[in-house]
């Protein structure tokens, strides 16, 4: 799969968990470690936690891919999935707002993700 068609699906599936503001940045021309970071918010912790879940599974039944690394699962403010060429970041809006990720990569692309499309149809 693609780069741009995998934060597509995990778009998807974030979406499908009612994630808020999905930002893709595609950090393509600045970075080498990874093609894209994908940001969504959900209200609590526990919202978080059931985003994280949704792309963990909807990507291991339907594509058989599994995040390298996940770190902040636990405390679910701020849960990190690494997919290696999508790196997804799922905050609590606290979170997001004291991180403020996309301020600091302000100068790469970004676009808001498409209303959100069954995960199986964007494959």
């Amino acid at each position: 799969m693609q780069p741009e068609q995998l934060a597509e699906v995990i778009a998807s599936l974030a979406q499908e968990k009612k994630a808020i503001d999905v930002v893709v940045l595609d950090l393509r021309e600045v970075v080498g470690y990874t093609d894209f970071f994908l940001i969504c918010s959900g209200n609590t912790s526990r919202q978080t936690k059931a985003i994280h879940d949704g792309i963990l599974e909807g990507l291991k039944r339907g594509h058989e891919l599994l995040p390298r690394r996940v770190e902040g699962a636990g405390g679910a403010e701020w849960i990190l999935m690494d997919y290696l060429d999508v790196v997804v970041h799922i905050f609590t809006p606290q979170a997001r707002d004291f991180y403020r990720l996309e301020e600091l990569w302000g100068e790469v692309p970004a676009h808001a993700a498409a209303p959100a499309r069954r995960a199986a149809e964007s494959a």
